[in-house]
């Protein structure tokens, strides 16, 4: 028997990949209601465009519910840097939601946690039995690689991909992909706002983790690092540690959804009705 091929789809990244990407030009398709509708139009593009490509036999999407997580409690200044959404995408935010659940996809997303965690509960539990593809526009993701997870990274325009497994990760980083998580605690993560280990890029966490492993290990063989990498994380240890918290995805959230309910099965009766609503034009031939 075939297995299961359950794509996970990070929401967010793929509406505010399609905002911009027409925002830019100051281009936001109002319809007739005067609610833009460019994220949501860009979205269901993208969605469709890899179903059509990577072939699931069932979907999920996922959500963030709100800028307010565990990790902006443990450490306030996280994702600080990201400012409100623009005004044009806040209505979009509800609409593209009723538009998947019209899809018959169920929607996923849990108050407190980020959309990744969501993807990676159930990209843990769902692997054991099924094949898991996870598609985002983030790199984050790709510590949740592992035997039955692949992660398809979405590149500028449509159908685009850079598609990794465990292998491939390891090729290119020279680390395994859980090994991503001191990574980033290392050298922290300006997107998302956190310092790490201040004085500490990639190519020096890279080396670090290659030779000792993880953290643990490097703060065993603290008196074996040069002197000047020793300084640096002795007097941002703390800040090592927080680090690492927020970076890790937590894949043991409380979400769940079926493989039943996530059967890939779109009705294009209830699909058309949906797009004719909201004015969406152009879409109904983008799906096989």
């Amino acid at each position: 028997m075939e297995k299961n091929k359950v794509m996970l789809v990070d929401g967010m990244a793929l509406l505010f990949r399609a905002f911009f990407a027409t925002a830019m030009s100051g281009y936001y398709m109002v319809n007739s209601n005067g609610i833009p509708t460019n994220a949501i139009h860009g979205f269901v593009k993208h969605l469709f465009t890899a179903i059509n490509t990577h072939k699931p036999t069932h979907v999920i999407c996922c959500w963030d519910m709100g800028s307010t997580t565990y990790r902006t409690e443990i450490y306030p200044e996280y994702k600080a840097n990201r400012g409100e959404p623009p005004v044009e995408l806040i209505p979009q935010f509800d609409l593209v939601k009723e538009v998947v659940k019209e899809l018959n996809i169920p929607n996923v997303g849990l108050a407190g946690f980020e959309a990744d965690d969501c993807i990676g509960t159930l990209a843990t539990e769902l692997s054991q039995q099924s094949e898991v593809m996870i598609l985002t526009g983030d790199q984050d993701i790709l510590q949740l690689l592992a035997e039955n997870v692949t992660v398809i990274l979405l590149k500028k325009g449509y159908g685009n991909y850079a598609v990794y497994n465990e292998e491939a990760f390891f090729i290119e980083k020279g680390i395994r992909p859980t090994q991503m998580i001191d990574l980033k605690a290392l050298m922290g993560d300006s997107s998302d706002n956190y310092p790490g280990v201040k004085g500490i890029g990639e190519k020096t966490a890279l080396r670090l983790l290659q030779t000792h492993e993880t953290i643990e290990g490097i703060l065993e063989n603290l008196p074996n690092l040069t002197k000047s990498q020793r300084q640096k994380i002795e007097m941002d240890l703390d800040m090592l540690h927080l680090c690492r918290e927020l970076a890790a995805i937590n894949c043991q959230v409380d979400v769940c959804c079926s493989i039943e309910e996530a059967i890939l099965n779109i009705d294009r009766m209830k699909m058309a009705n949906k797009f004719q609503e909201l004015e969406l034009k152009n879409l109904d031939n983008v799906l096989d």
